[in-house]
C-alpha cells in the first residue's frame, strides 16, 4: 500500500499544488450540487439511495450491541493453559489451541464444580444433542472461586434459559 502512495506522490510532481487543491475542491463541489435524482431507470437508483441506508443501519446495530455487551453481564477467566468465556452470545473454552465455542440456543445445561479443597474450577456444559463438555481453570487462590461462580450465576441467569 505504501509503494502505491509514493507512485502517486511521484505523478503530481509536474502538476503545481494550487492547481492539485482546486482540482479536489471542484470535484468535491460538483459532487456537493450534482442533484439527487435517480437516472432513468428508476430500480437503480433506489438500490443506490437504499445502500448508504442499509450501512447506516448496520452500523446503528453494531453500536447497539456493542452497547449490550458493555451492559450484560460477561464471565471471563483464565490460567496458563485454559480459559473460559460466557457472554451474550455464548459460551467458549479454549485449552492451548483447541477451541469450542456454542451459542445459548445449543446449550442444554450447564455444571460448576468447586472441589472442598483444591483451586479447580470445573464447568461442564451438557449440549442439547446429549454431548457434554467440560473445561478446568485453577483459580489463584480458593476465595476466587466462589467469586467465579458468582459471576458464572449472573451471565446464566441473563441469557440462559431453559427449555
Amino acid at each position: 500500500m505504501a509503494p502505491r502512495l509514493v507512485e502517486e506522490a511521484d505523478d503530481t510532481k509536474d502538476v503545481p499544488p494550487e492547481a492539485a487543491d482546486e482540482a479536489v475542491a471542484d470535484k468535491v463541489t460538483e459532487e456537493a450540487q450534482a442533484p439527487e435524482t435517480p437516472d432513468a431507470d428508476e430500480s437503480d437508483g433506489a438500490e443506490e439511495a437504499a445502500g448508504p441506508v442499509a450501512l447506516t443501519k448496520n452500523a446503528t446495530d453494531t453500536d447497539s450491541t456493542a452497547d449490550d455487551d458493555e451492559d450484560g453481564p460477561v464471565f471471563d477467566i483464565s490460567d496458563r493453559r485454559a480459559s473460559m468465556t460466557a457472554d451474550r452470545t455464548g459460551v467458549r473454552f479454549q485449552l492451548d489451541e483447541t477451541e469450542a465455542e456454542f451459542g445459548w440456543d445449543e446449550i442444554g445445561a450447564v455444571e460448576v464444580e468447586t472441589p472442598r479443597f483444591s483451586r479447580r474450577f470445573t464447568v461442564t456444559l451438557h449440549t442439547t444433542g446429549r454431548r457434554h463438555y467440560q473445561s478446568d481453570v485453577d483459580a489463584p487462590s480458593r476465595s476466587s472461586l466462589k467469586a467465579w461462580t458468582a459471576e458464572l450465576d449472573a451471565v446464566l441467569d441473563r441469557y440462559f434459559e431453559e427449555s
